[in-house]
């Protein structure tokens, strides 16, 4: 796993790109302005990061050649913007960004790029060089237009109340459970599917990725409805640990 740093003036952004990474099991670093992430940096190297252009005290271009101009541009960086041109970003990957992303952030390209920068970086580790796919003047592009927004994530819907499940067997990760049908059937549903989903987390070891797989959703909308019902994302972790 990698160590990343998420550089965004937005507090739920910075959040949100928090909890998913490290739910992926990535060490996560947070600078919320230039100043922060440059203390960050020289503390440092991130294997990736996450790069906001617009902020308050320096713009996420301006840093973006600060670092190169310096010779600290060895690690991907990936651009991050709701606003910019086409010029903004063909200039970022001029000065050397691996990758554009377009705001709202969503998941499953959002981990697609990070994997793609991780990959590049541990090439280049490996040989020394960087082939031309990867090389600057040639990056790999990735626009978001999945459908769960920060702003969704962030201000959906809440967790639902906690419905009290009744293990079949005394111990041990189970598959059959009871379940209190005296109740309305919304309530007895969510019970279900929380039920379900807390299963298939303990038995992937938390992975969403293998969940997502197991259980038939896309990543975005079975990250979605885990928060809906509440699902504490690490119990999965923690049950086989």
């Amino acid at each position: 796993m990698a160590n990343i740093l998420v550089v965004d003036d937005e507090l739920g952004i910075r959040d949100l790109l928090f909890e998913i990474l490290n739910d992926e099991g990535h060490t996560v670093e947070l600078a919320e302005n230039a100043a922060q992430a440059r203390a960050k940096r020289s503390a440092a190297r991130p294997d990736l990061v996450l790069l906001d252009i617009w902020m308050p005290d320096t713009d996420g271009v301006s840093l973006l050649k600060e670092w190169s101009s310096a010779g600290l541009l060895n690690m991907p960086v990936i651009m991050m913007s709701g606003h910019a041109t086409i010029d903004t970003a063909v200039d970022a990957t001029k000065v050397g960004a691996h990758a554009f992303l377009e705001k709202p952030i969503t998941l499953q390209k959002l981990l697609k790029a990070v994997e793609n920068g991780l990959a590049r970086d541990a090439g280049r580790n490996a040989s020394g060089t960087v082939s031309a796919k990867g090389a600057p003047g040639q990056p790999v592009t990735v626009t978001i237009t999945t459908e769960l927004t920060v702003e969704a994530a962030m201000t959906g819907a809440q967790p639902l109340p906690p419905v009290n499940v009744v293990e079949a067997q005394p111990t041990g990760l189970q598959s059959r459970q009871s379940f209190d049908l005296d109740k309305p059937l919304r309530d007895a549903r969510d019970g279900f599917e929380k039920a379900y989903f807390e299963f298939h987390l303990a038995m992937e070891g938390g992975s969403m990725t293998r969940v997502a797989e197991k259980t038939g959703l896309e990543r975005t909308h079975l990250y979605r409805k885990l928060k809906q019902l509440g699902v504490d994302l690490s119990r999965g972790k923690r049950s086989l640990a």
